[in-house]
């Protein structure tokens, strides 16, 4: 942005411009969607705080891992079963999305 600005001369214009920046100590950051989680591993995370707002910025080791249970799968094992969401979740984990499997291990 200014090659020639030294880092303190920088924070001090950021600072007069109300931009503040934090690095958080993260080891890992998760992000969920519906079908797939992003796994950042080894992250350098810094949360910018600007104009009222706050931003992360995040870099690492990137790695993505397929969602295999749906909710459907984990409704229809707490009806088969009683059991509470978090164990037809494991269940399903441990079962690797196998369904009758899950359901057979909690029955």
């Amino acid at each position: 942005m200014f090659p020639s600005l030294d880092p303190k001369k920088m924070q001090a214009m950021m600072k007069q411009m109300g931009i503040a920046q934090e690095e958080i100590n993260a080891n890992r950051v998760v992000i969920e969607t519906d079908d797939k989680n992003i796994i950042i591993e080894n992250p350098s995370v810094i949360k910018i705080k600007m104009q009222g707002q706050e931003t992360f910025q995040i870099s690492g080791e990137i790695k993505e891992e397929e969602n295999n249970s749906s909710e459907e799968d984990i409704k229809t094992i707490i009806e088969k079963t009683g059991c509470s969401e978090t164990e037809a979740k494991k269940a399903l984990e441990k079962t690797e999305g196998d369904l009758a499997e899950a359901i057979l291990s909690l029955s």
